[in-house]
């Protein structure tokens, strides 16, 4: 059986072991490659990168920051992506407030070190409210932002804050595409994948029943299941 080959792009300060599961879980049909998101400060720019190297034709899947590049992906070179999986991610470009807020964190990874930074405010950002006491999930989460380090953060925020409004791109995709969200996703709530899947002609959506922000790695047999799916159908 020949695999068909798909790019996975993480979220911030997400490390490949984001996809650890889906890698192994869907490794007897696809041929997955995590793709470098940590090296420039520009989606543009990271998507060039990842576009050097990929394959000629491909089927892709971003989370959240993954998603904003999938996106431009789709700007640059969209006869390349022959399917889409969008996760816990939003079309939007960033609101004033949120530029802000961004600016904020930055502020404090350099007043009072990356390291704090991850247990405190990454930690209440990423772990839904019903799962505050899970212990394993903290951990895995903030495993994934220290693989990822402090440079990278600021990289990948500056390219956060500079990304495009994706409306319009979503309304040119005509691949096979399958949005996924966490029921308990507050970061990209369900509402901004209900405006995708409306925009994305023939697309389908999927909540994640009792799943936050992170879903590959809260509810990852699922997502493989739904993952597969989509690559199978």
């Amino acid at each position: 059986m020949t695999k068909f080959p798909l790019i996975l792009i993480p979220g911030l300060l997400c490390s490949p072991r984001l996809w650890a599961a889906q890698i192994e879980d869907l490794s007897d049909i696809a041929s997955c490659e995590v793709v470098d998101h940590t090296r420039h400060s520009t989606v543009a720019a990271i998507t060039r990168s990842i576009l050097e190297e990929a394959p000629e034709h491909f089927a892709l899947a971003g989370l959240s920051m993954g998603g904003y590049i999938s996106f431009e992906i789709l700007r640059q070179e969209p006869e390349r992506v022959k399917k889409l999986a969008l996760l816990d991610t939003s079309a939007l470009t960033d609101t004033d407030e949120a530029r802000a807020s961004r600016e904020a964190r930055m502020a404090d990874v350099r007043a009072n070190g990356f390291e704090q930074f991850v247990a405190g405010d990454w930690l209440a950002q990423m772990v839904p409210a019903a799962k505050a006491d899970d212990e394993t999930l903290k951990e895995q989460i903030s495993a994934l932002a220290l693989e990822v380090g402090e440079g990278a953060f600021f990289r990948q925020q500056k390219a956060i804050m500079s990304r495009p409004d994706s409306r319009p791109t979503c309304e040119t995709i005509s691949c096979p595409t399958t949005i996924i969200v966490g029921e308990l996703d507050d970061v990209t709530p369900p509402v901004r994948h209900e405006e995708i899947h409306e925009l994305i002609s023939g697309s389908t959506l999927q909540v994640v029943p009792e799943c936050g922000h992170l879903s590959t790695v809260e509810k990852p047999r699922e997502i493989s299941t739904l993952l597969r799916d989509w690559l199978m159908n």
